[in-house]
């Protein structure tokens, strides 16, 4: 079965795609996800925190203490002389460029240029094939209009695109209230792959300690359908190339992101709770049902469902909705 495509310009033997995840935290951990068959692989993020806060501590370390005495001032070089920033998230790229065959997409996390535009170099530098923007940003300041913070993550992407020759891809939040308008934004200021969508990972709260406690639950196969929607609404509407991402646990589910109008399907909790050897099963499972519904590529599912395809579009718009409640039967 020819299960190739292309994303972001690049060349995958495969449409599944390791999303960004601890697994990429080794040099080990990269090489297994393409030794399992990953058609690229989303490196684990590099978030803006990270950059600022060990900038910040390497300074206070070679500042203070500085004026104790005349001769204290040479100690050291002046921190700009220094290569702030977490040098390892590069060396990781570069050693797994010389490891695996498969593209390599740098993540960066945050919502202000910064360093962003400096790292987005530095990733290009060491070897990555593109650059993902995982744009994980929960407004709570009620002041924050939607339009301001539409234009911080467009500020965002003219900056990083004017830093870098490698293509870019935004990961996008569900929460854009005007989601086909963002996305079009998007494309139109250069974004060479858009994203759908970013997962949030929600607080709980602890009732004897009275804390707000992390609590990280992993997706399931139905969360994917938020994803499906609006890939399959705005499939051929945007020039940008479309990934789903949250809820890809099957090859079943990788072909349905592909027929709503994906170029790729990327997974990540599937692979922490099971290991990257469930890719060569996903890629299996896909080549099953292709082979067993007479395709003869996975490149002739890409947007065979989306909106501007199927026999009924009110389907994936408010229409449909009326017709779900009515179907619900009471189970008491």
């Amino acid at each position: 079965m020819d299960l190739r495509t292309t994303y972001l310009g690049l060349e995958l033997k495969n449409p599944i795609v390791a999303s960004s995840s601890p697994v990429t935290y080794t040099v080990e951990g990269i090489k297994k996800l393409a030794d399992a068959g990953a058609g690229a692989i989303v490196m684990h993020s590099l978030f803006e925190e990270q950059i600022t806060m060990e900038g910040q501590h390497l300074d206070y370390y070679l500042t203070s203490g500085t004026e104790s005495s005349a001769e204290a001032i040479s100690y050291f070089p002046e921190a700009e002389d220094y290569k702030v920033g977490p040098e390892a998230y590069l060396d990781l790229i570069k050693q797994g460029k010389k490891l695996v065959d498969v593209p390599i997409i740098g993540s960066l996390n945050g919502v202000s240029t910064g360093g962003w535009v400096d790292y987005a170099s530095k990733i290009q530098s060491a070897g990555a094939d593109a650059l993902e923007l995982n744009l994980y940003y929960l407004p709570t300041d009620p002041k924050i209009t939607s339009s301001e913070i539409e234009q911080v993550y467009l500020d965002v992407l003219t900056d990083v695109k004017k830093a870098v020759s490698i293509p870019v891809a935004m990961k996008l939040s569900p929460f854009f209230s005007a989601t086909p308008w963002v996305i079009r934004r998007f494309a139109e200021a250069g974004a060479d792959g858009l994203v759908m969508f970013n997962r949030f990972y929600q607080p709980d709260l602890d009732l004897e300690a009275l804390e707000v406690v992390p609590d990280l639950k992993l997706s399931k196969s139905y969360e994917m359908r938020l994803a499906l929607r609006w890939v399959a609404i705005m499939s051929g509407k945007v020039k940008s190339d479309l990934a789903l991402t949250t809820g890809v646990h099957t090859g079943q589910d990788a072909i349905k992101a592909l027929m709503a109008g994906a170029k790729v399907a990327m997974v990540a909790s599937e692979l922490l709770e099971n290991g990257p050897k469930r890719i060569t099963a996903m890629l299996q499972e896909m080549t099953d049902w292709l082979t067993e519904h007479d395709y003869e590529s996975a490149a002739q599912c890409i947007g065979s469902m989306s909106q501007q395809h199927v026999a009924e579009p009110a389907a994936f718009a408010r229409a449909n909705y009326l017709k779900t409640l009515k179907s619900y039967q009471l189970r008491w």
